[in-house]
Order: structure tokens, then sequence, then C-alpha cells
């Protein structure tokens, strides 16, 4: 077996030919589930793993798998990967690196003429984002069963759209949602390359992060009703404004953020749009969409009590009906500490520092640590930046990802 070379030019072309496939103009990276831009992108990233000899597979959400037979294909394979969806206005790194690098990590160790006993198999997960659906990791959650067939075919966009429709139009139609649960014995293993999307690798200078735990996370749902008017004719004692509500729900969310106990809570509410959004007229409508996590179970459900609490007694207060919906309240996963250590060990050959660390965004490695031993492998991004498109990790910090990954599969599989 000749020495390991990441082909670090061929990966950057990757990158930059992927990062041009986009629904805005560059810089800005967006790919929304289902979009003609993430369908191209998914012809891209398949095209690749076609040329690098990998048998493509893809299930009735899109979840695509390109396997490097092993030696045994009896065996349970390794898996890698993680998600080309992009956000509005994000940048060229979350998720993408941990795809393409995966690709040119199996190029790597096949040029180097390594032969796998075990078969490595590289997924692209469906949605890890929330964007088009509200929910993240949509793809991974159907794999590992935390969300049902039944609650994936009840989902609905802004526009009405539901699930059922947009895969079936994009030519994933042909067999029930019902079809995608793994069992528990799909892989030996799961390791997911990605960018920190925090600042802590560049602080300290160390070029790799080993995940041992993934925060957990909620996302709430809540539609606000009150009552509209002319901006000039009704009076301000006799409102019930929906926007109002709102304003306070976001600021309860904060608060409830801010008094958890636990230093690693956060709260957004990402989403907030009013109706019917006109200058003269009293909002009458309002929908939003509240991110809420913690690496700690108890503090963040204690807290989304108390975000609960908030809603009912501010529209109370104000004259406002509310629905209010937990589209997900997801456990922390801990990683394998077994895993956690053949990456230590990738690091230690490899002569590249690093740190155990806590991932406080999740990822889709979350799920696939209920079907497997997983972890996670992290690379500095610059100033912690992420979805933005000035999210930046170099050439020489992603090369040294995807040694580590490329090392340390071959370490799994044999």
């Amino acid at each position: 077996m000749k020495p390991l070379a990441i082909d670090s030019d061929r990966l950057q072309r990757w990158l930059e030919e992927l990062a041009s496939i986009s629904s805005a103009p560059a810089p800005v990276v967006t790919r929304i589930l289902f979009s003609e831009a993430d369908m191209r992108a998914r012809e891209y990233v398949k095209r690749l793993c076609l040329e690098a000899g990998l048998a493509v597979r893809e299930d009735a959400v899109g979840n695509t798998f390109a396997r490097w037979p092993g030696r045994d294909p009896q065996l349970p394979p390794v898996g890698t990967g993680s998600h080309i969806d992009a956000i509005p206005n994000a940048g060229r790194y979350d998720g993408v690196v941990g795809v393409l690098g995966a690709i040119e990590a199996m190029q790597a160790l096949r040029e180097s003429g390594f032969e796998p006993a075990r078969s490595i198999e590289l997924v692209i997960f469906t949605a890890e984002e929330p964007t088009r659906f509200g929910i993240g990791c949509l793809g991974s959650r159907l794999l590992a069963g935390s969300l049902s067939p039944t609650k994936a075919a009840a989902l609905r966009d802004v526009e009405g759209r539901s699930l059922e429709e947009l895969r079936r139009d994009a030519g994933f139609g042909a067999h029930g949602l019902d079809t995608i649960r793994l069992a528990a014995n799909s892989y030996a293993a799961f390791v997911e390359l990605h960018i920190e999307q925090g600042p802590l690798l560049e602080k300290e200078n160390l070029p790799i992060g080993v995940v041992e735990k993934i925060a957990a996370p909620s996302t709430l749902r809540v539609e606000l009703t009150g009552v509209g008017g002319h901006a000039g004719a009704m009076l301000m004692p006799d409102r019930h404004d929906a926007l109002l509500a709102g304003a306070e729900i976001a600021l309860a969310v904060e608060q409830a953020a801010l008094t958890s106990g636990s230093p690693d809570t956060v709260g957004t509410t990402g989403v907030f749009r009013i109706g019917p959004g006109a200058v003269n007229s009293v909002p009458c409508r309002a929908w939003l969409e509240i991110d809420f996590r913690d690496t700690q179970l108890p503090t963040r459900d204690a807290a989304l009590k108390r975000i609960e609490d908030s809603v009912a007694r501010i529209c109370e207060h104000r004259g406002v009906h509310f629905n209010l919906e937990r589209l997900n309240a997801d456990a922390p996963a801990v990683c394998d500490a077994a895993l956690v250590e053949t990456v230590a060990t990738a690091c230690a050959n490899l002569g590249l520092p690093m740190k155990r660390m806590i991932s406080r965004a999740y990822h889709d490695s979350l799920f696939m640590a209920q079907i497997c031993p997983t972890t996670m492998i992290f690379i500095p991004c610059r100033d912690g930046v992420s979805h933005r498109p000035d999210e930046y990790s170099s050439p020489e910090q992603i090369k040294n990802g995807v040694a580590v990954l490329a090392m340390t599969l071959a370490g799994l599989v044999g």
C-alpha cells in the first residue's frame, strides 16, 4: 500500500463546482429541498460518485447511498457522509465538506492500493436543513425511525405543498416512506466530517476536533390569530395585534435561554411572518418558528415548558388565539467512546493535535447514533462563521480533515 495522498486540488475543484449550483448568485449558496438547484446538485454529486467507482442508490425521500464494496459484502458497512442542501444565504462548506471529503477519502484510499474488507458507504442525507418543512434532519430522522412515515407524509411547506407531493415530483415516489427506516445493524459505525461552525478550534490553533456529544435540538411552531383592521380607525385599547403577541413570545424565548441555568442553552425565533403585511393594517396573523437547544435535556425541557407557558399567558393577555406545536424535541447523542478513540488514533498517526469537544449544532449524526456507533470529525472554520456566504475553511484545514477521515475509515473497515 502506497502512502495516503489527499488530492486537495481535486477536492477544491469539486467544492467550487458544487458551490456554483445555487438558487442565488455567488458568493451565496442556496439549495432548498427539491428545488431546481437541489436536484442539479444531487446529479452533480451522483456523477462524482459514479466516476469514483461507487455503486449508487436512492431511497423514497432522496437519501443517496454510494458504496465502495468490500471484500466481504455480507459485513455491515462503515458509513460516512453529510448533506448538500443549504439554507438561503448560506456558504459552500456546511455539510458539503463531509460529502465531497468522503468521496476524496475513498478515492485517496483506492489510489493508495487499499482494499477494504468491509464496505464503505457514503450517505448524502436529504434535508438536513429545516428550511422547507421547519424540521431539520428529515432524511436521517426517517432512516432512524424517529420520525414516523405518517407524520412525515403530513408535513407541509409554507405554500401548503406536502412532502408526498414534492418527493413524487422529484422522482422519489416509486416506494412509500415506510421503506426508508434502516435496521439497527445496517452500519458497523458512522463518522461524519464537518466544519466546526464555532470558534474553538481556530482560537486554540487546533486542526481537528473529535465530537463526544451532540446537543439536543427542539423546534416549536406557533400560529397566532388576532383581529385585524384599519391602522387609523382601530383605536389602541381595542386591538388584538398578532405581531405584538409574537414579539413578546420572541422575547420570552430569549429570556428562557438566558435564565435556563445552562451555559449551552440557545434559543432563536428564526421565522416570524405576519399577515396581511400592509403598512396601514393591524396584523391579524403571525407565524413563528423557534429553535431551542442545549446539551442538557433537563434544562432544555424546563425552558421549553416556560416558553409554552409564556405563549398561553401572552395570548390571553392580548386576546389573541394561538396554536402551538412541538415539531421535535430530540435527546442529545453521546458518541461512541471506542469510535472517538479510533479517530484520536488516526490523528496521532498523522501527527495532528486534536480536541475532544461537544457539538452545539446538531447534525444527521444525532440520528445515526440511534442506529450504530457514531462520532464526528470537526475542522476549523474562520471566526466560527457558518450559514453565511463568508463561511470558510482553508484547503489545508479541509485536507487535514479528509486525511483523518480516510485513516479512520481504513482502521474501521480493515
